[in-house]
């Protein structure tokens, strides 16, 4: 025991002999130096720092790790050196030895941890340095040069659950190197978990695989040499990535575009998903998951099955294929997959009873084991494929510059496939020649059918705008014989003095030259001039009908994804490939009118990563529609009210979706080019697009304020029962802070998963307002939380966002905080809070949901100007 103590007490005194105090321009370690304790080195750059940490919760174990040096709020790491080894026997060191290696050592003068021994060819000098980079890479260069060719060991070829931009995720057969991503185990211990994204190379294509465990989740499909085809929008987002697919390496990694940009590729184990984040005003946010919808779990449809989140049910058997068991395919169990129609003749390579058929907007099957002919032409792998009998398929195996080379064939079932609304690359089917005549004679009777509906729906809108501009001119003319009425404003109609005359203008108008006035039979907007605007900048694409019908299929019913008071919503692919949603303006409908009018004038102009982007319009005689980008996910009410859903938005997801909304809505307030207040921000009113990123929708009712205007009466208020503010409903006063104590509402919803009406202590007939103000008085307010949740959420943001949350639904709008303050107040840690007074007394509490829905759905179509209050659709689409 005094061997080992006196022990002790020499390494100490050694390591204060050779220790420094390290600055700012430290980024160093070189063999006659210590790191110890609470010491750090910066990178040049002062991006990263490198040192020893305890995580929270993990009391008495210590790690040496790489975080971001300059982010205010809790240390984000990005890399573990001893993750499997802690110390536990204080105090900590670290050295570089003699040798060229790097050791952890504990109070004990035992080696912890070492690095890997250099290279034999790694002569380590005197000279030798282990340098931390502004990449986040930790270099130890044998001479102390720093150059590629002295490399001796570095942290981006042992990464741990972060993937930086310039990090190889792959194998290096020539020095023996896997990198993989692992996740921690638990937040307080970084110790390798059971998920895991890597590399998959057998006899096929590469491919990347997130893991739990043995059992595959989610994969980037194969690399087809120019995209990985589970991601092919990949190319579109800001930054650039390599595959090398060679046989002494094959990796992925990827760069940021812009350099002052800090971006990270996670592997969460609570979530079970890969997420790539980005630092934005401070805080981290994730842009892009995966998996993100029900499609990206592998295999979702069996063998011979493909998947398209866009259709009911979601899994479908490929052409020539029907599901294995129709009985368990009705059930929604598709793991069973799909068989042939038909059996392949298999005659030997002559081909006479075999044929293929292309598919060519599928991810491509699952490619691992596949065989790969870099040498053949597609013809000779057509070939190759009939002459074996056990071939299913065949592709190109290198479609890089869209020409395709090589040859990859599947001999195994054929799994994993999805489809897109884009073309990825051509999948040859192989099928017996009677299911592809089959397959031929359906898709020409189709093209014959589709012909023929399209000309009786030219000849029958042809007619209908002759007799409508007839019935159009006759109105005129008694109009003007009888003169204009005056009419009193409405709140809607009411803008800057200076935008209230002339036409509203688009940039070009089609050959029908439809009017923005009210359609037959529809009101007039109230002191508007008839519904004429001066937005002569607006500059919205017109899309023709046809270009509308085609993409809908001619408004089917099956592409019918939601409705509201403007009218239906129907999905639709454009010719490009691009997935939209078309709002149609129902006919003679007065309130849509109105807000087709409104919702042109103000989102064209608006342009936020939280809003979503109309694409523009289409107006032919009485047909008004908007054409919105698609957003996959739908409405955030689907999510947050859905206990099966509700499971799938960890706490994280919606911490940044709330972050998300209120960026969106300080847009509004406070940086686009005029004040907008929504005044029916809600749920359902909130889309979530692919990666779960919520963008502000329905702009129908919205006020937009110009000049100085901050406030502003109306004598007709419109919104959604539980969501208005006291002073809105009661007094019909407008202004920025309505929109406030809406999002507080809807903040408060999303942490609980309930709606605010509603009786949530039957003793004291309390909706969720009060409910959360009486559980925060008592100290108790992480009772509020959503169960779905389970024990994985950040404590103290949890409690800031429902302090946050109460501050917005103050009685007083003055004593509601702006949406800036919101943001900051939610995105750092550091921000003070006041403390929140007791809320609003919220209007339309109710216990019945019954009750919520008739008086919904029977003022969807009329104001109600007697009682003063009108409930909105509450129906969602996803735009």
């Amino acid at each position: 025991m005094r061997a080992r103590t006196l022990s002790s007490l020499l390494l100490l005194a050694a390591l204060a002999a050779v220790s420094f105090t390290p600055s700012a321009s430290t980024d160093t370690i070189y063999r006659n130096t210590t790191l110890t304790g609470n010491q750090t080195i910066v990178s040049a750059g002062g991006v990263y720092a490198l040192g020893f940490f305890t995580p929270d919760g993990a009391a008495g174990r210590t790690y040496l790790g790489i975080w971001y040096a300059s982010i205010p709020g809790p240390t984000t790491v990005v890399w573990v050196a001893n993750r499997q080894d802690p110390v536990v026997s204080p105090p900590v060191a670290l050295q570089l030895t003699a040798g060229g290696r790097l050791v952890i050592l504990d109070g004990n003068n035992d080696t912890v941890w070492s690095s890997a021994p250099p290279a034999a060819a790694r002569n380590v000098t005197a000279r030798a340095a282990a340098q931390l980079l502004d990449s986040g890479n930790l270099v130890l260069s044998a001479d102390g040069s720093g150059s590629e060719q002295s490399v001796a060991w570095q942290s981006f070829d042992y990464p741990t659950d972060t993937l930086l931009p310039g990090m190889k995720l792959g194998v290096d057969a020539r020095h023996g190197i896997t990198r993989n991503i692992t996740a921690w185990r638990s937040e307080s211990d970084p110790s390798p978990g059971d998920v895991t994204f890597k590399l998959v190379l057998s006899s096929g294509l590469p491919q990347f695989f997130l893991m739990r465990g043995s059992k595959r989740i989610y994969t980037s499909g194969p690399w087809n040499g120019d995209i990985l085809t589970g991601v092919p929008y990949l190319k579109a987002q800001d930054f650039t990535f390599r595959v090398v697919y060679s046989a002494d390496e094959t990796y992925y990694r990827y760069f940021i575009r812009d350099a002052s940009l800090l971006s990270r590729l996670v592997v969460d184990g609570a979530a079970t998903q890969l997420k790539r984040f980005s630092l934005n005003n401070g805080a981290w946010s994730s842009f892009w998951y995966y998996p993100t919808d029900q499609c990206d779990y592998y295999a979702k449809c069996g063998a011979f099955g493909y998947c398209d989140p866009d259709r009911t049910p979601v899994c479908g058997c490929l052409p020539g294929f029907v599901p294995r068991s129709p009985d368990q395919w009705g059930q929604r169990d598709w793991s069973g997959g799909c068989v042939r129609n038909t059996n392949l003749s298999c005659d030997g390579g002559g081909g006479g009873g075999d044929g293929f058929w292309v598919v060519n907007r599928m991810k491509l099957p699952q490619a691992t084991d596949a065989t790969v002919y870099a040498g053949m032409t597609l013809d000779q792998c057509r070939q190759a494929c009939l002459g074996n009998c056990s071939c299913g398929a065949y592709a190109a195996a290198n479609n890089s510059g869209g020409v395709g080379v090589g040859c990859v064939l599947w001999t195994v079932d054929l799994l994993d496939m999805r489809q897109y609304p884009i073309v990825v690359q051509d999948v040859y089917i192989r099928l017996a020649q009677s299911d592809i005549d089959a397959l031929k004679a359906a898709a020409a009777d189709n093209h014959e059918r589709s012909h023929k509906g399209k000309l009786i729906i030219i000849v029958v809108a042809t007619i209908s705008g002759v007799l409508l501009l007839l019935a159009a001119a006759g109105c005129c003319c008694f109009l003007m014989k009888k003169g204009r009425s005056k009419r009193e404003s409405d709140d809607m109609a009411s803008l800057p003095p200076s935008t209230t005359t002339g036409d509203f203008v688009l940039p070009y108008r089609p050959r029908s030259q439809p009017s923005l006035s009210p359609g037959p039979g529809q009101q007039p907007d109230e002191g508007s001039e008839g519904m004429r605007y001066a937005e002569k900048d607006v500059d919205l694409p017109l899309f023709d009908l046809e270009v509308i019908l085609v993409a809908t299929d001619d408004f089917a019913e099956h592409k019918k994804v939601g409705a509201g008071g403007f009218g239906p919503v129907y999905m639709g692919v454009l010719e490009d490939g691009q997935q939209v949603a078309v709002k149609r303006l129902s006919q003679g409908s007065t309130q849509g009118a109105r807000e087709f009018m409104n919702e042109v004038k103000l989102i064209a102009k608006l342009q936020h990563r939280n809003l979503v982007r109309l694409l523009g319009c289409c107006i032919d005689n009485d047909e008004r529609m908007l054409v919105y980008e698609y957003m996959h996910n739908q409405s955030l009410d689907t999510f947050i009210f859905d206990e099966a859903k509700g499971r799938l938005l960890v706490w994280q997801k919606r911490f940044e979706i709330i972050l998300g909304i209120a960026r969106g809505l300080q847009y509004l307030h406070e940086d686009s080019r005029f004040r907008i207040i929504h005044r029916d921000l809600k749920a359902s009113n909130v889309l979530l697009d692919r990666n779960m990123v919520p963008k502000i929708s329905d702009f129908g009712i919205a006020r937009m304020f110009g000049g100085d205007q901050t406030t502003v009466y109306t004598r007709k208020v419109i919104g959604t029962y539980g969501y208005m503010s006291p002073e809105y409903a009661m007094d019909g006063l407008i202004s920025i802070k309505s929109d406030v104590f809406s999002f507080g509402v809807m903040v408060l919803e999303i942490i609980t998963g309930k709606r605010n009406r509603g009786s949530y202590e039957p003793e004291l007939d309390v909706n969720l307002l009060g409910y959360a103000w009486m559980l925060w008085r008592e100290g108790r307010s992480l009772e509020l939380l959503d169960e779905a949740l389970g024990g994985s959420f950040h404590h103290s943001r949890v409690l800031r966002c429902i302090q946050v949350a109460l501050l917005c639904v103050e009685a007083q709008p003055r004593n509601r905080p702006l949406m800036s303050s919101v943001v900051t107040m939610l995105a750092s840690e550091n921000t003070v809070l006041p403390e929140p007074n007791e809320p609003g007394v919220n209007p339309g509490m109710s216990t019945s949901s019954d009750t919520e829905s008739s008086r919904t759905r029977s003022a969807t179509s009329n104001y109600v100007t007697v009682t003063r209050l009108e409930a909105r659709s509450t129906g969602n689409s996803p735009l």
